[in-house]
């Protein structure tokens, strides 16, 4: 039923989805796992000159920009006016859903628009930078027709810092994961490695957010009791030369290798002995839900709402190395599997099909 509604919504109506580049981050994944379920086009600010979300080559996809965010911003104002009163128009990150709140609100866009959080940016961020988000948002966000969060904490944020926004128009909205999809990545082999090396795999941009300096200084003290064990760390970052100092630091130059961008993760997360999570904070980390689809042992600090409450992982306070290190020792000890299931079903409650189905139904 849910499905029939959903193809019924996506008949009616044109969806255009809209992001800032079609980098692969989290943000951006969600979005294209919305618009692959609901048959929207894609509008990208910037084509990234780097590693590029994998989309298949029946989507359609506009570039406003090869080169400049800025300049998309500025392509994309004509284009606005073209929408038609009775499309979607879908976005996240703060900057572009203000910036798309503005021109509807002034009456320049016509369609009502969708705007996912992506991160609580008024618990991440102090001093001036919080105070630019509190005027960007008190600009466009009044005119958005449906918030989306990804927790129950990040709505409690979102109002806290912006009383003016109307609590009905907010919906807590888990992010989705493509369960069969990823066991389906997963049956790739691993780039250039052993298939019976044993390692820990970490991923996400090496940035001062993912605690990656609390996971090598954590992965220090497991390395005593395993010293066979290397730390596989996925991703591409500004901290990386900072984090290969604090590996040098450690003395574990050949335990912790920096594996840089990895276009297709899963193998990684199948085949590894356990997979962490180390943020300090994030709006929520949609790899931990990759992660579990793949691997039974999963260790996460509790850097987002919701966290808690997913079924059989082993979890650490945030930013505590001492933590992390045990919790990851004693999930690389466990031998009860059993409830392993439970995670299984929960995520595929969260197929992206049901998620859409559930924003286009609060929208509605």
């Amino acid at each position: 039923m849910q499905l029939t509604l959903l193809a019924m919504n996506s008949q009616q109506k044109q969806f255009q989805v809209i992001s800032l580049s079609d980098v692969p981050n989290g943000a951006e994944q969600v979005l294209l796992k919305m618009a692959l379920a609901i048959n929207a086009k894609l509008i990208f600010l910037k084509k990234n000159n780097g590693p590029r979300l994998s989309i298949s080559s029946h989507v359609a996809i506009t570039y406003l920009s090869q080169t400049n965010i800025f300049f998309g911003l500025l392509k994309l104002i004509p284009l606005l006016r073209k929408f038609k009163k009775d499309e979607v128009i879908i976005s996240s990150h703060p900057y572009l859903n203000a910036y798309l709140g503005f021109f509807k609100r002034i009456g320049w866009l016509k369609p009502q628009l969708i705007a996912r959080e992506c991160t609580s940016v008024f618990t991440r961020f102090k001093g001036f930078k919080r105070l630019i988000y509190r005027v960007i948002y008190r600009m466009g966000y009044p005119a958005i027709d449906l918030m989306v969060c990804q927790t129950e904490l990040m709505k409690e944020q979102l109002i806290k810092y912006n009383p003016f926004i109307n609590e009905q128009k907010v919906l807590v909205q888990p992010n989705p994961v493509d369960f069969e999809k990823l066991v389906k990545d997963a049956e790739q082999p691993l780039l250039n490695e052993r298939h019976d090396i044993s390692f820990i795999c970490a991923a996400g941009r090496l940035i001062p957010e993912k605690g990656f300096d609390v996971l090598i200084k954590s992965f220090s003290i497991v390395h005593k009791k395993y010293p066979w064990l290397k730390l596989f760390i996925l991703g591409e970052g500004k901290e990386k030369q900072h984090l290969m100092a604090l590996v040098k630091q450690n003395k574990l130059q050949d335990s912790i290798v920096f594996k840089g961008h990895i276009a297709n993760p899963a193998p990684y997360f199948k085949y590894a002995k356990l997979c962490v999570i180390s943020s300090i904070t994030e709006g929520f980390p949609n790899v931990l839900l990759e992660m579990l689809a793949l691997n039974k042992a999963v260790v996460s600090t509790l850097c987002a709402g919701g966290i808690s409450a997913i079924p059989y992982i082993q979890t650490a306070k945030v930013n505590d190395v001492e933590e992390l290190a045990l919790a990851i020792e004693k999930t690389l000890q466990q031998t009860d599997q059993s409830g392993y299931r439970n995670c299984i079903v929960y995520l595929k409650q969260r197929n992206p099909e049901k998620f859409a189905q559930s924003i286009l139904s609060a929208l509605a």
